[in-house]
């Protein structure tokens, strides 16, 4: 995969990145729009990880770190690539920039219903934690 080129999203970027989202990611978020993504830019340029092959997107993955904890979302690899180390490729970036970061451990936003992920995030060396339960408010305004 020497064709394979990792590295943080610029701010031409973000209009591909919402049109790649809608053909490869699943489901949608409340944050997936120009002015979410420009946000989530401006505050750490180098947390939206992209994946290249021959110059075409071919992948993506939020790395984000607060602090305190690694939060990984986002992971989407286009249909036509998938099954090629993309997806992981996109999670040894995403490790190394916590660890960089003086990161512990991270942690993944995987849909229950998307069964076909729960594998890649398994052999990832990723769990579920039946422990936690996910509680969220949109808040407007």
């Amino acid at each position: 995969m020497t064709d394979l080129h990792i590295g943080p999203a610029s701010a031409s970027d973000l209009a591909a990145v919402l049109a790649f989202w809608k053909a490869a990611a699943e489901g949608t978020s409340i944050s997936d729009d120009l002015d979410g993504v420009e946000r989530l830019h401006a505050r750490d340029p180098q947390a939206l990880l992209l994946a290249r092959r021959d110059g075409e997107l071919v992948g993506t993955v939020i790395a984000g770190f607060d602090g305190w904890r690694c939060h990984l979302y986002r992971l989407a690899v286009h249909p036509e690539h998938r099954r090629q180390g993309i997806g992981s490729a996109l999670l040894a970036a995403a490790e190394e920039r916590f660890v960089a970061l003086g990161g512990r451990r991270a942690d993944a936003m995987v849909l229950v219903r998307n069964e076909s992920a729960h594998g890649a995030w398994d052999a990832a060396g990723y769990h579920s934690q039946d422990q936690w339960t996910r509680w969220v408010k949109p808040l407007n305004g």
